[in-house]
């Protein structure tokens, strides 16, 4: 049985006093029956680390860079991650992908870097409106994972799939339960090629989730969990999001 998970992405926000209090109110509403963790700005690691060591819920970063050392300014290290303990790193965002050009090979080769530091990499995938209103929409989900396959081979069990429709980020538009379990229960047959990580790989829907839609989304068979960008900013809409998937 796959445990649920939600994780909250705070993207580029927050600040140290904010911070500290929304990672407080997180940890006092414990205990939750899901796995709950936080990805925030890596400036913010220690602080988030220091704060929840000791309790239930986990931390990790936003991004990581597919290169063990060297001249990269401005990247950071799965190694500098690990020294931090997180948990979890992002990879392939919508954003990243977007704004930053990122290819498939490339949030394939950041999620190795993850692996090999002990960091369990969420590798995000996902169509653009555009892509979708085509008919694309499982043609290129199947892309991005299978540069992902590829890459990890017998390790792609050890990932964390994160399903966010790019139309659907910070949108305030969020696909159906319907539309969100038809693409994971593709994205799990896919998984079938690799051993056992349709057994094992926890998917997880991004996109616009919200208090008011997260038990209905993860109510749905191969929903394994959130990742929620805006909400996980507010304490007690992502308490409840977490309450859902318990």
């Amino acid at each position: 049985m796959r445990r649920k998970l939600v994780v909250g992405n705070w993207k580029m926000h927050g600040s140290r006093a904010a911070n500290a209090g929304l990672l407080a109110a997180i940890v006092g509403a414990r205990p939750y029956g899901a796995e709950v963790a936080v990805c925030v700005p890596c400036v913010f690691l220690g602080d988030t680390a220091a704060q929840l060591a000791g309790s239930e819920v986990q931390w990790g970063a936003q991004d990581v860079s597919a290169h063990a050392q060297g001249a990269y300014t401005g990247e950071v290290s799965a190694a500098m991650l690990a020294e931090y303990a997180c948990r979890f790193a992002l990879v392939g965002h919508s954003e990243r992908r977007q704004y930053h050009a990122e290819s498939d090979e490339l949030v394939a080769a950041k999620a190795q870097a993850a692996l090999a530091q002990g960091i369990t990499p969420i590798v995000c995938v996902g169509e653009t409106l555009g892509q979708r209103d085509a008919g694309l929409t499982e043609a290129v989900v199947a892309r991005q994972l299978a540069a992902v396959a590829q890459a990890l081979g017998a390790r792609l069990a050890d990932i964390v799939l994160a399903y966010e429709p790019v139309w659907a980020i910070g949108t305030g538009r969020t696909a159906t339960p319907a539309q969100a379990q038809s693409v994971h229960a593709a994205l799990r047959m896919q998984l079938q090629t690799a051993g056992d990580a349709a057994a094992r790989v926890r998917v997880l829907y991004g996109g616009s989730v919200k208090a008011d839609n997260a038990a209905e989304l993860l109510a749905m068979p191969d929903i394994d969990g959130a990742l929620v960008g805006g909400a996980s900013l507010k304490a007690a809409e992502f308490i409840a999001i977490c309450r859902a998937a318990g």
